[in-house]
């Protein structure tokens, strides 16, 4: 019998670099899918708070920290990351694990804003797409989830099938910065 074993979906892939700007993938553990029940928010809320020391999260916005977090998914949707669900949530949401369906990427430097910018149309200025916002949206052609967590960080997830194509998307606009050099 064949000894399989896990593998990230970029680990061949990254890390990569220009212009100062880092790629890495980033394992993010336990990624869990949490939609409330019609007229459950406040409840859902609650028994996070009360499980997870979390509340639910603004539209656009992340509590908690990428090692252990609630990002905001799209209305009414959000993902628990780094840890499981607990606490009763089934009892006030659908819960779904989605821990082997993303490709989950961390992207840092200076002009990381800028690779970005070639890729999606949220506005990414400082003062617009702030520390702990985050949007679904589009990078390249592909539906992702983008986040910004530090001054010059973000964190970059889209569906598993499309890992080849992030790192592909990404090494163009990293080129295309570098193209345009140090500004």
């Amino acid at each position: 019998m064949a000894d399989l074993k896990p593998r990230m979906p970029l680990e061949s892939l990254l890390p990569m670099e220009a212009s100062g700007v880092r790629v890495r993938e980033v394992d993010l553990g336990a990624l869990t899918l949490v939609m409330p029940y019609r007229e459950r928010d406040a409840a859902l809320s609650d028994a996070l708070e009360a499980a997870q020391g979390l509340r639910w999260p603004e539209p656009g916005r992340m509590t908690g920290t990428t090692g252990r977090g609630i990002l905001w998914f799209g209305r009414a949707q959000a993902m628990l990351i780094g840890m499981a669900p607990e606490g009763g949530l089934e009892d006030h949401a659908a819960v779904a694990d989605q821990s082997d369906g993303w490709a989950v990427v961390e992207i840092e430097g200076d002009r990381a804003a800028e690779a970005l910018a070639r890729l999606t149309p949220v506005d990414l200025r400082p003062g617009v797409f702030e520390i702990r916002h985050t949007a679904r949206t589009e990078l390249g052609h592909m539906a992702a989830s983008l986040t910004r967590t530090g001054k010059a960080t973000y964190l970059v997830m889209v569906f598993r099938a499309f890992a080849h194509t992030l790192v592909h998307e990404l090494g163009i606009a990293l080129q295309g910065v570098a193209a345009r050099g140090g500004r």
